[in-house]
């Protein structure tokens, strides 16, 4: 091969320097390049590859006393039937997962916590419910048994979905101050059929990993959003 002229060398080595390697932001783990990661030291990211995807990934990550963030695991995911959408102006009953972060109260389950699990674990009953009324004074809550002013055909029956809820985390969307309307019963759960009515939900095995993983001293939260665009999940 004959020998590179000297501008043609210089001009291939500056190229290579400036596009040939990747920035280290770019290198960096998701967690580190996000704008806030919730303060703790255990982190879920649920990422779509765009608004409208109703699968993606769900990764979790540790991060170590150094600052920096590894990654324990991850699983493929399913969203809601109509994508993902910021969950500031989510509305109630459109099948969208909301982007954001949030943190994650307890989980619950029809069947038994999985050993080794140390986040508050509520075992479901037949009498078991969230309530989805907005006229109810328990909008956005576990309820048992439903109250009168919680309506059943405004409410789930957690009973019903023995292979969905086997275990779920609750997200903490709309939770703290719930805004009527916005939505309630966000859960991370075990896969159906298909997508989610608003759910993140990963294959069953993933959900008892992340049940034996959890910490709550950690401060353990999920950002849920897209690659990029108007959710991305770098913005939360």
């Amino acid at each position: 091969m004959r020998p590179l002229r000297a501008g043609i060398a210089f001009a291939v080595t500056f190229c290579a320097v400036l596009g040939g390697a990747p920035s280290a932001s770019a290198a960096a783990p998701l967690p580190a390049r996000m704008a806030d990661t919730g303060g703790g030291s255990q982190l879920i990211t649920a990422e779509a590859p765009r608004a409208s995807a109703t699968s993606g990934t769900v990764t979790w990550w540790d991060r170590r006393a150094d600052g920096r963030w590894v990654k324990a695991g991850s699983a493929p995911a399913r969203f809601g039937a109509k994508g993902l959408v910021a969950g500031s102006s989510r509305e109630q009953g459109t099948n969208t997962t909301p982007a954001g972060l949030y943190d994650l109260p307890f989980a619950f389950g029809t069947e038994k916590a999985p050993g080794g699990a140390s986040v508050t674990y509520r075992r479901v009953r037949n009498s078991s419910w969230w309530c989805q009324d907005n006229k109810s004074r328990s909008y956005n809550r576990w309820t048992q048994p439903r109250p009168a002013d919680c309506r059943a055909s405004e409410s789930e029956h957690l009973a019903d979905y023995g292979t969905q809820y086997a275990h779920a985390l609750v997200i903490g969307f709309n939770y703290d101050r719930p805004v009527r309307g916005r939505g309630a019963g966000i859960f991370l759960h075990v896969n159906g059929r298909a997508a989610t009515a608003g759910c993140v939900s990963v294959p069953k095995d993933a959900v008892r990993r992340l049940l034996t993983w959890v910490r709550p001293g950690r401060a353990p939260h999920i950002a849920i959003g897209t690659t990029g665009g108007a959710t991305a999940i770098t913005k939360y």
